[in-house]
């Protein structure tokens, strides 16, 4: 079983010079949701949306190649794939030929399907989607829509994950809202490097406390967990102490190494968000 500590997180590296997809580090999504109460069944649907912006290659006569990637990978996979270990992969392209982009997706989506699925009974895949330069333009800019949280004027004393000041209104008629920050950030689990976050959260249910929601999510602030780790965290405290009837959450990190990762948790079946990036990203 690969742990995180033995990612090549925090450790000095050497860039590939050729195609090498035993760079891919995954990491068994298990321990940490065991952590958190989730074992069996998961409570949630979704995927973990990455946008890959340093892809590059070489064409059959030498001449450098350059794309963006979208890629999906279903929150059911066993595994994450460690970052650093994702961009030390990707990087292996850089000196390597290939037909086309074509055969750059076939291996990119083999590939991390393999990673992200190892160990399962019943391995499935993960989605790529390139975007070549003559779609670039076509990539927006979008903040995430919703009421924004950090209208608040809140006091925030409290900067490890503090769910007891997650409440909600019960015995009234339900709610329907979508309520936003940007003052999400937690920590790396292995180096302690902060990662930056916008975060959507709709629900549909007892009406939460916005104020305490706020000082929730900035209790994350010293915390040290993988991104996915923290929004599956989110997602369940408020499950469990706002019982929202539906519920979605829905966060965007800023980009690290030329990676972004963006996961995405609902209780309900639904189409996943467009991967359009925030001003920060």
């Amino acid at each position: 079983m690969n742990h995180p500590e033995n990612s090549p997180l925090g450790k000095a590296a050497s860039y590939a010079d050729q195609y090498d997809a035993s760079l891919l580090f995954p990491i068994p999504r298990a321990g940490k949701r065991a952590e958190i109460g989730i074992s069996g069944a998961l409570p949630f649907l979704g995927a973990d949306l990455w946008t890959a912006f340093e892809l590059s290659w070489l064409n059959l006569r030498g001449k450098p190649q350059v794309a963006l990637a979208h890629i999906t990978v279903p929150c059911e996979s066993p595994n994450i794939i460690e970052s650093k270990s994702f961009k030390l992969y990707l990087n292996s392209f850089n000196n390597t030929r290939f037909t086309d982009a074509a055969e750059v997706q076939a291996r990119l989506r083999a590939d991390l399907s393999e990673a992200a699925w190892r160990g399962a009974a019943q391995p499935s895949s993960v989605g790529v989607r390139l975007l070549l330069p003559e779609l670039f333009d076509r990539e927006p800019v979008h903040e995430l829509d919703g009421l924004s949280l950090d209208r608040l004027d809140v006091e925030c004393t409290q900067y490890t994950p503090a769910p007891e000041l997650l409440t909600a209104t019960f015995g009234e008629q339900p709610v329907t809202e979508v309520l936003t920050s940007n003052l999400l950030k937690s920590n790396c689990l292995v180096t302690g490097q902060p990662d930056w976050a916008s975060v959507r959260i709709s629900y549909s249910g007892p009406q939460i406390d916005q104020e305490g929601l706020l000082q929730y999510l900035v209790s994350f602030r010293n915390h040290n967990e993988f991104h996915e780790q923290c929004v599956e965290r989110i997602f369940v405290d408020i499950w469990a102490r706002c019982k929202p009837l539906k519920l979605t959450v829905y966060a965007r990190y800023t980009r690290r190494g030329g990676l972004d990762i963006n996961p995405f948790r609902t209780s309900h079946p639904q189409g996943l968000p467009a991967n359009v990036r925030t001003a920060r990203q």
